[in-house]
């Protein structure tokens, strides 16, 4: 079910609107050619593409075309992230919630679900409300106050 909810959300993605070679990947990804996407998409990934970056997290978290590997999903969705991509932030807090490929950490997955929130990433929210009915005060006043920071550093203090 969860892979799915992935797919989807990268199939969504509008091809055009990143550059030649991202939508060469993106089309070889909704078609199913992993292999041909990974080649296409490693290389931007490398030189920073955040769009790039969270599919290769996606890749990486479900085992389409490489092996799964959920701290090298953590990695990918992390850079991506750290450059204001909602889609990659709301990934991210899902992977600290469920204690894929990191430790689980309530807090951290509300701060980086609470930021994919604020960047648009629908999904984010609810997930965030979700996660707070198992923590405390305390905890998601932690977390709110780390997302601000976190923000406010463009993304250099989210640690």
């Amino acid at each position: 079910m969860r892979k799915l909810a992935f797919a989807a959300a990268i199939a969504l993605m509008p091809v055009g609107a990143f550059g030649q070679d991202f939508d060469a990947g993106l089309s070889a990804f909704n078609r199913g050619d992993y292999a041909q996407a990974f080649q296409e998409l490693q290389p931007l990934a490398d030189q920073g593409d955040a769009f790039a970056q969270a599919i290769l997290g996606v890749m990486y978290e479900h085992g389409t075309g490489v092996p799964e590997d959920d701290a090298e999903a953590v990695r990918w969705y992390r850079l991506a992230a750290d450059q204001g991509y909602a889609f990659a932030q709301y990934n991210l807090g899902s992977m600290y919630a469920n204690g894929n490929g990191v430790l689980k950490d309530k807090v951290v997955a509300h701060m980086w679900l609470n930021i994919g929130s604020a960047n648009g990433n629908q999904r984010a929210a609810g997930n965030r409300n979700l996660i707070e009915s198992d923590m405390t005060a305390e905890q998601i006043a932690e977390a709110t106050q780390r997302a601000r920071a976190c923000m406010a550093s463009s993304y250099a203090d989210c640690d």
